[in-house]
């Protein structure tokens, strides 16, 4: 889908990008710890999502102060900020009513929002979140050390191609992924943010309790977990659920933080969503997926790989073996 980038302006005069694909009633998408307007939909994270919301919707998305095209030199990144920012984009944007959608630390903004605007949302949906960031949850002090460390992590090794750091975050976030996933994941953190801004977002992201707002929360609301996802464990998302009045809890059957395109958690979100909002199934291939043709092709590359690697393997244990029997048939002759 084409997009055009346009920008509009936070109170605090830093400037924000945002854009609008698809047609159809409005979908609000927050941004999370790391995205980018233009690269989200090129890389195999975040694509499939993007275009499965657009589907049936126009789908407003924007990059969060700092990150992305929006202003890159900011100093506040604080938690009211983003609310702010939010609320700055859907003004310049001209929606009057709209779905909103949350994933991970932006589902914190999305109830913070919706709580404060309730006349302004059609639908809330919230997938892969917490109300309670790092610093508001049980046994503090191990809160606490997993937050330092992170932070150290994110210091030396934001987008790094060393194993050791690379595996840190992919083990959290795509830990069923595959190889281009881990790799475009380390891409999109050096070119969505610094390692400075993105410390910051982590900081105030542990700071983050929005716990008090829950039933406040007055929109028809839609939570989805993964049962398995170690970022942020199954049990936020069911602290979300119980604590909104009428919410709907979707359980998605995966070990990512982040849905993938060929998983079939993905084909759960996208009808737990056309069942909430009243929308048409998509039927046979989603959006931004491999096709059956591409599916099959992968498979027959990936056989003739895997056969290319073993006859390597036996020729090379052949030529092995004649070099020996030529020696040991020198040996003899001597």
């Amino acid at each position: 889908m084409h997009q055009v980038i346009q920008y509009c302006t936070a109170s605090d005069g830093v400037r924000l990008a945002y854009s609008v694909i698809g047609k159809g009633t409005p979908i609000v998408r927050i941004p999370h710890w790391f995205a980018h307007l233009e690269y989200d939909l090129e890389g195999p994270i975040f694509r499939h999502q993007i275009l499965g919301l657009a589907h049936h919707h126009s789908l407003l998305r924007y990059d969060a102060r700092g990150m992305g095209l929006s202003q890159r030199d900011v100093t506040d990144m604080s938690f009211d900020r983003q609310v702010e920012d939010l609320e700055t984009v859907v003004d310049s944007a001209g929606l009057e009513r709209f779905v909103l959608v949350g994933l991970s630390q932006g589902g914190a903004v999305a109830i913070a929002y919706a709580s404060r605007h309730p006349e302004r949302l059609t639908h809330l949906i919230i997938y892969g979140a917490f109300a309670r960031g790092l610093l508001h949850r049980e046994n503090l002090e191990k809160q606490k050390q997993i937050l330092e460390l992170s932070r150290a992590l994110v210091r030396e090794g934001w987008g790094s191609d060393q194993v050791s750091y690379r595996e840190f975050f992919t083990s959290q976030f795509i830990p069923a992924g595959a190889i281009e996933h881990h790799r475009w994941l380390n891409d999109i953190q050096r070119i969505a943010a610094t390692p400075e801004v993105a410390e910051q977002v982590l900081c105030t992201t542990a700071g983050t309790n929005v716990v008090d707002l829950l039933p406040t929360v007055r929109v028809p609301t839609l939570v989805m977990h993964s049962r398995g996802d170690l970022r942020q464990p199954f049990s936020l998302g069911q602290e979300i659920a119980a604590g909104i009045p009428g919410a709907k809890f979707v359980p998605l059957e995966s070990r990512n933080h982040i849905i993938l395109a060929d998983e079939s958690a993905n084909r759960q979100f996208f009808d737990a969503i056309a069942a909430f909002l009243g929308d048409r199934r998509i039927r046979g291939t989603l959006p931004g997926t491999a096709t059956l043709k591409e599916r099959v092709q992968r498979i027959i590359v990936a056989i003739e790989r895997n056969w290319l690697t073993k006859t390597i393997v036996i020729l090379a244990a052949f030529a092995a073996a004649t070099v020996s029997f030529v020696q040991l048939f020198r040996l003899l002759r001597n």
